[in-house]
């Protein structure tokens, strides 16, 4: 009787639950979707109207050198662009083992989710005609510069620069919203900001270097984003629907 009355305690209940793959409600999506359809809007008159992204990379180019004096520092590498992306692929690693040691479907879904939206970013900055500022000639290069959505020029350059790939790492982290959502919804909602900040600030470190105009950085954390929501729908969708179907039998 007293096993019995354990096993039926709200903690039990709450230790089960926290490691299932949950729902979200269709008004999470609707909202979600709506706010990514306006965020598209603003990043795409943004990469249209190139100003502000000029004005910004322009404040770390040295016009008498014709370079971006930051593009080779060691410490800005060291710390941006290898230290915090190798920690963080590091933690995403550590959490699919724990996920697959413990069998636990939410852990081993979460860090699938932060490695599938930077892949995300990878492929469409594979093709990607856009090249990076210091290829520019507006930058000491060569290559021309193009609005987004506008048609290739013949002098575009090596390419490969669009969306923002360094900064999609820090973006990877929103990832862990849906880790602590439905039990920790605070924490959930730090875990998202603290990722669209360090993302931000990954990315910027990389407009110093001149390695990407700061759209690039935008761009790259709205993917980040959509691909995360999609692949947790779909994923939820399916893993739910066969549990409702097996214990239906």
């Amino acid at each position: 009787m007293q096993l019995s009355s354990n096993l039926n305690t709200p903690t039990t209940r709450s230790e089960i639950k926290s490691t299932t793959i949950y729902s979200l409600s269709w008004r999470f999506y609707a909202i979600n979707f709506i706010l990514l359809a306006i965020l598209a809007l603003v990043f795409l008159l943004w990469s249209r109207n190139e100003n502000l992204d000029i004005a910004l990379s322009r404040m770390w180019f040295d016009p008498l050198t014709q370079r971006f004096p930051w593009q080779h520092n060691r410490w800005l590498d060291l710390l941006n662009h290898r230290i915090l992306k190798d920690a963080i692929i590091a933690g995403s690693v550590l959490l699919l083992l724990r996920g697959l040691y413990l069998r636990e479907g939410r852990r081993i879904l979460v860090a699938l989710l932060a490695g599938c939206g930077p892949l995300v970013v990878g492929i469409l900055k594979a093709h990607s005609a856009h090249s990076c500022p210091w290829d520019l000639a507006l930058f000491g290069g060569k290559a021309a510069t193009f609005a987004l959505l506008d048609a290739v020029p013949a002098n575009s350059g090596p390419g490969q620069c669009f969306p923002g790939g360094h900064a999609s790492s820090g973006f990877a982290l929103m990832a862990l919203f849906f880790l602590w959502w439905p039990e920790r919804p605070r924490c959930a909602l730090l875990a998202l900001a603290g990722g669209i900040v360090l993302g931000l600030l990954m990315g910027y470190g990389q407009v110093m270097r001149g390695a990407h105009f700061f759209s690039h950085n935008l761009w790259a954390g709205w993917w980040v984003w959509l691909s995360q929501v999609l692949i947790f729908a779909g994923v939820s969708f399916w893993v739910n629907k066969t549990r409702k179907r097996d214990g239906s039998h």
